[in-house]
């Protein structure tokens, strides 16, 4: 601490005109004006002089003491004012300059100052801040005609002007806007002393006599009122005085007197900051200094809201502000000191924003430095622009959480742990407890929760507009009769506020990262604790006492996208991302583990950790860009899915309110529900956030296209899942956003992925079916059955003249349409309901390739594959056989509750636990309709037009494909005509996708496609559907309502003749089977074979289409359970030529009998 007080201080107990640094200058210049000098003081007579005066202040102040009561208002009454003494009263002040004089009087040493470097070129701040206009109107002196007069008449303003002070006896010497200091010595206002008036050597005493006084003194009562505090006024004194030096550095012409002014300027600048430095090191040097880092932690808050008064910013160029200098000035003399002081500040921040809920929360912290998040924030990233003390900041205790594997990682702080779930607990249960979790403030120090509460990024970053605030949820209230454009302006005004917070932590964390190596290096493991103590935060069942706030993560993934942006938007920096980190533990730090509770699935198996040094261009691009995809994976993903499903949940309750009679505007719940939707979308559909996360995942999508596929394997599986997850919630909730964007990335990786050779290693299906999805919603053209609300500049591809991306782009004309016939079987697995989705937008894909010129090619191709062929054309007729029949049962029943709703007299007849599940069984009858009729006219469509292609007719005509085709057709026609299927009537038939006479149409389409095939017309004879009269009714039906026309009715009506010969036929072939030998007839379906095949696994014979369909659903051999395919079989010729051999000789035998 020693040798670190200013210089002025020793001055000023020696009762002298002390010099600055550039005394020597300065007395050179004055003797050019005839100015006596005063002779160098030895050392010697320094310390005589030193003591004397501390002894005669001792003695003031003993006399002083006696007299404080009776004169404590009494400012300007005493005539006998003691040196250096504002009020004769103050005998605290005198105490404390007494002490100041023994610790100076100790010093044989004071620090030097360096000049700060003056850049014109910094833009001036014109914001006054003493307004000379405001002082009362008197008679305005003349000005002196002397050049001396004029100088001293110069430095006076300068001063009132600068430092805001006052001094010298006359009335003309006042001014209510400044503060007017008795100074003990008239040196400075005395024309015979100092001819030129104020000189360097007296800056010192005027500022001592201004910092000394207390803070109650009478002294600072000014109009108006000066900023309190001794660190706001000399940070005001030190922005004024570069202003008024860049002003008179400005001018052109002068009298000669400006590079006098400027010295002074100078030292004022030089001098403040020595102070300031001493306060802050020594708080009881001053009174008014007494809580020196709390001051100055207030200024830094006052920066962000009044950049006039800025501690950071100085108009004399860069490195000149006030606040960098004092960091500068206390880091070379204590290296110690200023970090106790940068931690004391940080520490003050800190306490205050945990104060903080919210954004829309004001800090009550006890200390006195209040304000809002923003500000607080804002103050901790002005504290940070010095980098020195932004790596002090990185120093304190609080800034990372304690090692995974330390003893502190697993405590409990701020009270006992809440309880935990028990094992078969009941919903109301989990909810209460969950309550109870939420509502705990104990935590483990290593946790979510702990992050966010001990940490100072945590306490950043948590901060937020949580939509279970009650100001967010009341800011929406009665939202169910307010007007979208009214819903929208408040959503937007709380977004300006967040994405404005957002931008000052992302300030913060910048400037933390560019402070050097080390802070870099402990921003880095802040995040990396980050991400690993919020693993979990995506589960669907989230334990809130380890994890943290949605707030955080999402602030967190907003910081990230940012840093992410200098290479989303640059592909040369782009290329430096590099796919080896997250086979790198030591680079992830176990963010992206490959085994444990924490490790992520990766789009190939059996990836293990690289072997190979990782060893990157650049290595902070590629964590930033891995860390942002992992954050936004804990954060936006699943927060879009929350507000989706709470979407559906508002849609699904006015519905329910409706159906029973109900008024939504009247409804509590109702409208709480869609006050929370609201509160949702604050974050989940904010422009800015949106766009940001749209270019990072076409980016991703960059990213991956460029990997061979050894290095796609390993890659991490939610980095395709999110993307897919972010498109499909645009395409559903945020188009809009969209617009302008470039999408061409994640169109082709999706093709890419879907590809057969993908497809290889690739192995989710409900990854692959949900880039079908995206396909379908992002990416298809909207036309009269397909509605498409995104942007064409996303649709479309601008390098190909603005075509569809879907016909111009390469890749998919080679490799899209059978890419989706083989998706079409593989969602198989997905689920009821989401099976059926994604089917129906696979096959509005198909229609739509089928349609284009440039996917002709690859069509013709889908015949080559006859395996992937034959397992699309199972899916489609499975989807029939299972779903139409049940489809077709529920409408009748949906008609029976719609007639009871109808009814109010009978509707309020029946209990109400009663109507709760009549609504239950009806909603979930509505939804499987909705869903399975949809699927139904699609495929029926599909089969229309694919087999107009002769080579895909042929592949349904195969042996073990035609008579299950058959079947299905005469199923439907079997509820459409033959069990009056027309005559059903159901209220909004549209709403379920009811269209029975459109449904006919499309079935007797099919039919008349395959009328001239034998195979098809017995294969239909020997259905167990057929009846001679379902076609015949079929025909007339067709024919009465119009539904064929042309060559088309021609060949649905030979079709009834053909099928009943093949039908004739089949009866007299069935007499013959009928005494066929057991070897002949199939051991599973117990029927005469048509093409027997030898299974090696079990050496059984059976029909080639019966092991066939059982292997589409299990890959056994029937008999023994062993794996089998379709390849391993074996024809058995001998037997299929002995059973020729059998049938053609009874044929005989009955054709001469």
């Amino acid at each position: 601490m020693s040798g670190f007080l200013p210089e002025g201080l020793a001055n000023w107990a020696l009762g002298g005109a002390g010099q600055g640094d550039n005394g020597d200058d300065h007395q050179a210049a004055s003797s050019e004006n005839n100015e006596t000098q005063a002779a160098p003081i030895s050392e010697q007579d320094m310390r005589a002089k030193r003591m004397a005066r501390l002894a005669a202040l001792e003695k003031k102040n003993s006399s002083n003491a006696e007299n404080v009561g009776s004169n404590d208002m009494d400012v300007d009454k005493s005539d006998a004012a003691e040196p250096m003494q504002v009020d004769p009263d103050e005998g605290k002040k005198t105490q404390t300059a007494a002490a100041t004089a023994k610790v100076v009087a100790a010093k044989e040493s004071s620090p030097s100052l360096s000049a700060p470097a003056a850049t014109p070129k910094q833009p001036k701040n014109t914001v006054p801040d003493v307004n000379m206009a405001e002082e009362p109107a008197q008679k305005k002196p003349k000005s002196p005609s002397d050049p001396l007069a004029r100088l001293r008449r110069k430095k006076i303003l300068l001063l009132r002007r600068v430092l805001q002070v006052t001094f010298g006896d006359e009335a003309s010497d006042r001014t209510p806007a400044c503060v007017h200091l008795q100074l003990d010595d008239d040196e400075v206002y005395n024309t015979s002393k100092s001819p030129n008036g104020v000189n360097i050597g007296h800056i010192t005493d005027l500022l001592v006599s201004r910092l000394s006084l207390s803070p109650s003194s009478r002294s600072l009562e000014t109009i108006p009122p000066q900023k309190p505090g001794l660190i706001a006024y000399l940070a005001g004194c030190h922005k004024r005085a570069g202003e008024e030096w860049k002003d008179l550095k400005q001018k052109k012409k002068g009298d000669g007197s400006e590079e006098e002014l400027c010295g002074l300027l100078e030292e004022i600048r030089k001098q403040v900051v020595s102070y300031a430095a001493s306060s802050l090191q020594l708080p009881d040097l001053f009174e008014l200094g007494g809580n020196s880092c709390l001051q100055l932690a207030r200024c830094l808050s006052t920066t962000a809201t009044d950049p006039s008064s800025s501690v950071t910013f100085d108009v004399m160029g860069k490195n000149t502000s006030f606040y960098y200098c004092v960091c500068e000035e206390l880091h070379s003399q204590d290296p110690d000191a200023f970090e106790a002081m940068v931690a004391d500040i940080a520490k003050c921040i800190t306490d205050a924003l945990s104060e903080c809920k919210s954004l829309l929360d004001e800090s009550q912290d006890a200390s006195g430095l209040g304000g809002n998040g923003l500000l607080l924030t804002s103050a901790l990233r002005e504290l940070c622009t010095n980098k020195k003390a932004a790596s002090c900041v990185t120093k304190v205790p609080s800034f990372l959480l304690p090692p995974a594997d330390s003893p502190q990682a697993s405590e409990w702080v701020g009270g006992p742990p809440p309880p935990q779930i028990p094992r078969g607990a009941n919903p109301n249960q989990i909810n209460f407890i969950r309550r109870m979790q939420e509502m705990s403030n104990s935590r483990m120090r290593r946790s979510g929760k702990g992050l966010e509460k001990d940490t100072v990024l945590g306490n950043v970053l948590r901060l937020g507009l949580p939509w279970k605030h009650e100001s967010v949820l009341s800011s929406y209230a009665n939202s169910v009769r307010r007007s979208p454009k009214d819903i929208d302006q408040i959503s937007d005004g709380h977004r300006r506020q967040l994405e404005l917070y957002q931008s000052k932590c992302n300030e913060l964390i910048r400037q933390l990262v560019v402070a050097g190596e080390q802070p870099r290096k402990k921003v880095i493991q802040w995040l990396t604790d980050a991400l690993l103590v919020n693993a979990k935060a995506d589960a669907i069942e989230k334990d809130p006492t380890k994890i943290s706030s949605e707030e955080l993560l999402y602030n967190l993934s907003a910081v990230l996208l940012k840093l992410c942006d200098p290479f989303v938007s640059n592909p040369d920096k782009a290329a430096l991302v590099d796919p080896g980190f997250v086979t790198s533990p030591k680079s992830h730090g176990g963010v992206y583990e490959l085994t444990g509770d924490n490790a992520l699935t990766r789009l190939g198996d059996n990836v293990s950790h690289s072997e190979d040094e990782y060893n990157p261009k650049n290595s902070f691009i590629p964590l930033c860009f891995f860390f942002c995809s992992r954050a936004l994976a804990l954060s936006i993903v699943p927060g879009m899915s929350s507000y989706d499903s709470t979407s559906r949940h508002v849609s699904h309750m006015a519905w329910r309110i409706r159906s029973a009679n109900g008024d939504i505007f009247s409804d509590r719940r109702f409208n709480h529900t869609l006050q929370v939707k609201y509160g949702m979308g604050i974050v989940v559909k904010s422009p800015t956030y949106a766009t940001d996360v749209f270019r990072f995942y076409n980016a991703v999508a960059g990213f991956l296209l460029r990997l061979d596929s050894d290095q796609l394997k390993t890659m991490p599986e939610h980095l395709v899942s999110d993307a897919c997850a972010v498109l499909d919630f645009a395409s559903d909730h945020t188009t809009g956003l969209l617009s302008g964007i470039d999408f061409g990335n994640s169109f082709r990786l999706t093709v890419k992925l879907l590809s057969k050779d993908c497809a290889k290693f690739v192995r989710n299906y409900n990854l692959r079916a949900s880039l079908g999805d995206i396909l379908h919603d992002v990416f298809l053209p909207g036309d009269g059955s397909h509605r498409n609300d995104v942007p064409n500049s996303v649709i479309c591809d601008p390098l190909s003249g603005g075509r569809p991306y879907l016909v111009s782009d390469k890749m998919c004309q080679d490799t899209l349409a059978p890419s989706l016939l083989l998706l079409y079987g593989e969602v198989e697995t997905t689920g009821f309901y989401e099976k059926s989705s994604h089917r129906v937008k696979i096959a509005a894909l198909l229609k739509y390739l089928w349609d284009s010129p440039e996917h002709k090619s690859a069509f013709r191709k889908i015949a080559e594959d006859q395996e992937s062929f034959i397992t699309f054309a199972n899916g489609i007729i499975n989807d029939m056989n299972d779903k139409f029949a049940g489809v077709m049962e529920k409408l009748p029943a949906i008609r029976t509750v719609q007639l009871q709703m109808a009814n109010p007299q009978e509707w309020a007849a029946i209990s109400e636990e009663e109507r709760e599940t009549i609504l239950e069984r009806h909603e979930e009858n509505e939804r499987s309709v909705e869903n399975t009729l949809k699927l139904c006219d699609t495929v029926l469509k599909m089969l229309g037009f694919l087999n107009t292609d002769k080579a895909i007719r042929d592949m349904f005509l195969l042996p073990d494909m035609c008579p299950r085709l058959a079947n299905m057709l005469l199923f439907v026609l079997t509820k459409l005509v033959g069990s009056r299927g027309l005559d059903l009537k159901v209220d909004n038939p549209e709403k379920y996708n009811f269209r029975p006479k459109e449904m006919l149409q499309n079935v007797c389409v099919v039919f008349s496609s395959f009328a001239d095939a034998n195979t098809f017309q017995a294969a239909c004879a020997k259905s167990g559907y057929y009846t001679p009269d379902l076609l015949s009714k079929s025909v007339k039906t067709c024919r009465k309502l119009g539904l064929l026309v042309g060559e088309s009715m021609d060949l649905f009506e030979k079709l009834e003749g053909k099928v009943e010969e093949a039908a004739k036929t089949l009866g007299d072939d069935e007499e013959i089977y009928e005494d066929a030998p057991d070897e002949f007839l199939d051991p599973l379906m117990s029927e005469f074979m048509i093409d027997p095949v030898i299974l090696p696994t079990s050496n059984n014979v059976v029909d080639r289409a019966t092991i066939q369909q059982h292997l589409l659903n299990d890959p056994t051999d029937p008999f023994n359970r062993k794996p089998l395919s379709i390849d391993d079989v074996v024809p058995a010729e001998e037997l299929k030529e002995k059973m020729k051999a059998w049938l053609d000789a009874k044929r005989a035998a009955k054709g001469q009998n």
